[in-house]
C-alpha cells in the first residue's frame, strides 16, 4: 500500500489489515507527510519514503515514487494506491502493475467537493483502469456504478474510527455515577446546555454560525455554554464574534487536546455535538460517545463519513449557512431529552453496528483479494 501520510487514526486499521492479510502487508507512506502528521507504525511492516510536492502552472503536484518501485515484478500481489491524480507517478505505477500481473486498488474519495467536470472525468478515466476502485462510502460507490464502473469492481471501506479508546477513556465515568457530577460542579455546567464542538478552527468548518445560534438560544432565555476544543485559524475571529453577540461569557475555548481520556468528559457533559459545516471523522468520534450531531444539510459538500448521519435519528441536519435555522433545530433537540436519549442510542448503534474497524477492514480486505485474483486470472498463461 501506498499512502501520502500515516495518520494516527489509520494506524488500527492497517494493523488489522495486516492481521487480515497473515502480516503479507507492507505500507509505504510519504516522509515528510502529505497529509496529517504521521504516527509511528504499531503491528504492520511501514516503510517511511520521501515524497515531493511540485509547482506547475499555480497547480500543486505531487511525487510519491514508492508507486513505481512496489509495482515491479514478483514484488507484491496487489498495489493498493491513492487515488491521486496530481501523484506524477501513479499512471506509470498502474501500467507497470497491469504488466507484471500485480492487481491495482484505487482507494480515495471518488468525488471531489469542489467538483470540476474535466477533473472528474480524468479520475474517472484513471479509475476504471484499476482493477478495483476502493470508496469511503456507498454514496460515492453508487455514483462511480451510475458513471460506468464495473459494479464487481467497486468495493466500499466505510470510513471509521476505532472506538476502542473511547469506550477505556469512558469506562472510569460510567462506573462512578457521581463523578461526572462533579466535573459540571468543578467547570460551572450544571443546569447549563453544553454545546460541543471538536476539531481544527478552520474559517471552512463555520464555528461562526455556532456561536451566532448559542447567541440567539440565549436572547430565548435557554442557559447555554459553547465548548470548543480545538486551534486553527479561525480562532481570533470567534472570539471577536462572540464578543460582539456578547456572549463572551458563555464560549469557553479550551485549545487542542488529543488525550482521549481528557476529552471523554466534555463529550459526556455535552446535548449535542455542532459541526456547522466540512463534518468528516469528527462525526464518528461523537457517536462514539453517543452525542447527537448537527451539521449543515448540504451533505454533498460534507465529507464521506456524512453518511453515517440520519436526520431525526442520530442527528439532525440544519438548512446550510442559516444561523437561524441551527437555532430552531438546537432549540428541538435542548427541549426534549427524550428524543436526544433516543439519537443518543441510535448514535452508539450506528458505529457498533456499522462505521467501525472491522466493517471497515472488510472492505479494503474484499478489493484487495479481488483485485489479485483478477488479474491472475487475465494474466497470460
Amino acid at each position: 500500500m501506498q499512502q501520502p501520510a500515516l495518520p494516527a487514526y489509520r494506524v488500527p486499521v492497517f494493523r488489522e489489515l495486516a492481521r487480515r492479510l497473515d502480516n503479507a502487508f507492507r505500507l509505504v507512506y510519504a516522509e515528510p507527510s502529505l497529509g496529517p502528521g504521521n504516527a509511528s507504525p504499531d503491528g504492520f511492516d511501514a516503510e517511511p519514503e520521501r515524497a515531493r510536492l511540485l509547482r506547475l502552472g499555480g497547480r500543486a503536484l505531487r511525487w510519491h515514487p514508492s508507486c513505481w518501485r512496489q509495482a515491479r515484478r514478483g514484488a507484491c500481489d496487489a498495489l493498493i494506491l491513492s487515488w491521486d491524480v496530481q501523484n506524477l507517478a501513479l499512471l506509470p505505477a498502474m501500467w507497470r502493475a497491469r504488466r507484471h500481473g500485480i492487481g491495482t486498488v484505487l482507494w480515495g474519495h471518488g468525488y471531489s467537493k469542489r467538483e470540476a467536470g474535466w477533473r472528474a472525468k480524468i479520475r474517472d478515466w484513471v479509475g476504471r483502469r484499476a482493477d478495483a476502485v476502493l470508496l469511503y462510502n456507498h454514496t460515492a460507490a453508487r455514483a462511480c456504478i451510475d458513471a460506468g464502473f464495473d459494479p464487481d469492481r467497486v468495493f466500499v471501506a466505510l470510513n471509521s474510527l476505532d472506538q476502542q479508546p473511547i469506550a477505556n477513556a469512558v469506562k472510569p465515568w460510567q462506573t462512578d455515577p457521581n463523578k461526572l457530577e462533579q466535573f459540571k460542579a468543578e467547570h460551572g455546567l450544571q443546569d447549563k446546555h453544553v454545546l460541543l464542538y471538536v476539531s481544527r478552527i478552520d474559517p471552512h468548518n463555520r464555528v461562526d454560525l455556532l456561536i451566532e445560534a448559542a447567541a440567539k438560544l440565549r436572547a430565548n432565555g435557554k442557559a447555554v455554554e459553547v465548548v470548543i476544543v480545538g486551534k486553527g485559524p479561525g480562532e481570533d475571529a470567534i472570539r471577536s464574534t462572540a464578543e460582539k453577540l456578547g456572549i463572551a461569557d458563555a464560549v469557553r475555548m479550551l485549545g487542542a487536546i488529543y488525550d482521549e481520556d481528557t476529552l471523554a468528559p466534555w463529550f459526556l457533559a455535552a446535548d449535542a455535538f455542532v459541526y456547522p459545516a466540512n463534518i468528516g471523522l469528527s462525526l464518528l468520534h461523537a457517536f462514539g460517545y453517543g452525542l447527537p450531531v448537527v451539521t449543515s444539510d448540504r451533505t454533498e459538500a460534507q465529507n464521506p463519513e456524512i453518511e453515517a448521519l440520519e436526520d431525526g435519528v442520530n442527528g439532525r441536519l440544519y438548512r446550510d449557512g442559516d444561523a437561524d435555522d441551527l437555532a430552531r433545530v438546537l432549540t428541538e433537540l435542548l427541549d426534549h431529552s427524550a428524543t436526544r436519549q433516543a439519537m443518543s442510542d441510535a448514535a452508539r448503534r450506528t458505529v457498533q453496528d456499522r462505521f467501525n474497524l472491522s466493517t471497515m477492514v472488510d472492505g479494503m480486505e474484499a478489493a484487495v483479494r479481488a483485485a489479485a485474483q483478477r488479474r491472475r486470472s487475465l494474466k497470460p498463461r
